[in-house]
C-alpha cells in the first residue's frame, strides 16, 4: 500500500498567516500531546509515523512547497514536484508514474491519495489499512471514505450510498454525490439517504491511472511525463476518474474529522487564545489573537472575533464572517514571510525607486549547520550584514568567514552561498531592476567547489 499526500493550497483562507508560499498546513499554530506547537502537517505526519505509514508515503506539491515541507518533517520525505500547478489529477498521475517507473510498484497495489491538512483522530490512519481489503472484498474501482456527520453543514461535499446501505456494515456501494448542497438539503440526505461528508480520501489500484495515461497516449516514465506534464489534462481526480466511475465503495468513519479551513474552524482546536505578543481583556470571550510581529496586539472587549497580524497584513474578523475572507483578498503582493530547508526569510521592506528599479530588505535565519542554495542573480546586487552567530559566504569559489557585524556585497552574476557554523541572523538588501524567481539560477554545487553548473 502507497499513500500519496495531496499538499496545495493559495493560501488565502487563513491570510494573513498562510500566502502563496505558506499554506494553512505550515502554519504552527496547533498544540500536540507534549505542549509543543505544531503545523497540520507536522500532526499528520506524526500519526502517519505512528502508525507505520510515513516510509510508504510520497508528498505531491508545487515546487515553492518543497523547502518547507523539508523544513517541517525532514529532508528524508519523498517529494513529487508539479513542473506547474494543473489541478488534482494531474498531480496524482505524476506521482502514480513515479511509483510504476521509479519505485517499480506493482500495478495492482493499492494507491490511498489524501490531503495533507487532514484533521482528524489517530485511529483515522488505522481505518486506512482497511481500503485495501475493502478494494478486495468488493472489487471496485474506488474504495472512499466516508464521515458519519455530526450536523447538516453546507460546507462540505457528501456521499449518498445506496438505500440499502447500513453505516453498520464494513462498506456499501455509492449511489451519488452532492457538492456543498445547502443546510436544508444537507439535513435530508444525512436523514432520508444516510449520506455521509466527503473528507478526499479514496484508494484505487495503481494500474487504473496508469491505464488512463496509455489511454492519453503520454509517457509512463516518471521524468519523461514530468517534461510534458502540460498535455496532461487541467482538471480534478474527482471530476476525471471519481465520476466516470461506476464501481465505487464507501467505507463509512464514525470518528472526529473536521476541515480547518477557515478561521473560525481553526480556532476551535486550538489550545490556546493567544500566540505572539498580545493583550487580551478578560471580557473578550471566544477572541483569539495570533501576532507574528514584534510590536503588541491588544484586544479590549470584543468576542467571537479573530485577529491574526504577520508581515503580509492585519486580519481583524467575526470568527462567523471569515469563510468569507477569499472573497476579499483581491491585492497581490509578494510573500512576505516565507519559510525554507535552511531558516526562514522575513521583508522588513520593499518599495520602488523613482528612477526606476526596486530595493528590498529582508531579515534571514540560517539554522545552525545549514546553508542556502549557491545560486546567482543577473539583475541585482545583494548586500549582507550580519547581526549574530557566525557561518561563510561562497563568493564565486572563495570562502569568506563571517560574523556578527560582517558586511558583505554579492554584485550581479556571482555564484554565492551562505553556510552556519552556529544559527546566523543577518539582514540582506537587494537592488536592482527585478526580484523575479526568473533571475535565479541554482547551481548544482556542494559547499567550495568550483566547477561548471550542473
Amino acid at each position: 500500500m502507497k499513500i500519496i499526500l495531496l499538499s496545495g493550497g493559495s493560501g488565502k483562507r487563513l491570510w494573513p498567516l498562510s500566502n502563496e508560499a505558506r499554506s494553512k498546513q505550515f502554519l504552527k499554530i496547533l498544540r500536540n500531546s507534549d505542549g509543543q506547537m505544531e503545523s497540520m502537517l507536522q500532526r499528520v505526519w506524526r500519526q502517519l509515523s505512528n502508525v507505520g505509514l510515513a516510509e510508504s508515503t510520497l508528498f505531491a506539491t508545487s515546487g515553492n512547497q518543497v523547502d518547507m515541507i523539508k523544513q517541517q518533517v525532514g529532508t528524508d520525505a519523498r517529494i513529487i514536484v508539479e513542473p506547474e500547478r494543473r489541478d488534482t489529477f494531474p498531480a496524482i498521475a505524476l506521482a502514480s508514474a513515479y511509483l510504476y517507473s521509479n519505485l517499480g510498484v506493482d500495478p495492482g497495489e493499492t494507491v490511498i491519495v489524501l490531503p495533507v491538512d487532514a484533521y482528524v483522530e489517530d485511529g483515522f490512519f488505522e481505518n486506512l489499512r482497511q481500503l485495501n481489503a475493502v478494494l478486495d472484498r468488493s472489487e471496485a474501482s474506488l474504495a472512499l471514505i466516508g464521515v458519519q456527520p455530526t450536523y447538516p453543514s453546507s460546507k462540505y461535499g457528501y456521499i449518498v450510498p445506496e438505500p440499502s446501505a447500513s453505516l453498520e456494515d464494513p462498506y456499501a456501494k455509492v449511489c451519488s454525490f452532492r457538492e456543498k448542497p445547502s443546510e436544508e438539503e444537507a439535513e435530508r440526505l444525512i436523514g432520508e439517504h444516510g449520506a455521509l461528508w466527503n473528507c478526499g480520501v479514496f484508494a484505487f489500484r495503481l494500474e487504473s491511472v496508469i491505464e488512463r495515461l496509455y489511454e492519453y497516449e503520454v509517457p509512463l516514465q516518471y521524468e519523461l511525463l514530468a517534461k510534458k506534464y502540460t498535455e496532461l489534462k487541467k482538471t480534478s481526480f474527482d471530476y476525471e476518474i471519481v465520476e466516470r466511475s461506476d464501481n465505487i465503495v464507501v467505507m463509512p468513519y464514525k470518528g472526529y474529522w473536521k476541515d480547518l479551513g477557515t478561521w473560525n474552524t481553526l480556532t476551535e482546536e486550538m489550545a490556546v487564545s493567544q500566540i505572539g505578543k498580545s493583550v487580551l481583556s478578560e471580557d473578550s470571550h471566544n477572541t483569539h489573537i495570533i501576532n507574528e510581529m514584534q510590536v503588541p496586539v491588544t484586544v479590549l472587549g470584543l468576542s467571537n472575533i479573530i485577529v491574526a497580524a504577520s508581515p503580509d497584513g492585519i486580519l481583524v474578523s467575526d470568527k462567523a464572517a471569515s469563510p468569507r475572507l477569499k472573497e476579499f483578498i483581491l491585492f497581490d503582493q509578494r510573500p512576505m514571510y516565507q519559510e525554507h530547508e535552511w531558516g526562514c526569510s522575513r521583508v522588513l521592506d520593499h518599495h520602488r525607486l523613482t528612477e526606476g528599479g526596486e530595493v528590498l530588505t529582508s531579515r534571514i535565519s540560517v539554522m545552525a549547520g545549514k546553508q542556502t542554495p549557491v545560486e546567482a542573480h543577473f539583475r541585482r546586487t545583494e548586500i549582507w550584514n550580519v547581526l549574530s552567530g557566525a557561518g561563510e559566504a561562497y563568493v564565486d569559489g572563495k570562502i569568506i568567514a563571517l560574523a556578527s557585524g560582517s558586511v558583505i556585497q554579492i554584485p550581479p552574476r556571482a555564484r554565492h552561498g551562505l553556510k552556519a557554523n552556529t544559527e546566523m541572523e543577518l539582514v540582506e538588501i537587494r537592488t536592482g531592476e527585478t526580484f523575479d524567481e526568473e533571475d535565479v539560477v541554482e547551481f548544482a554545487l556542494k559547499w567550495g567547489e568550483t566547477e561548471t553548473a550542473v
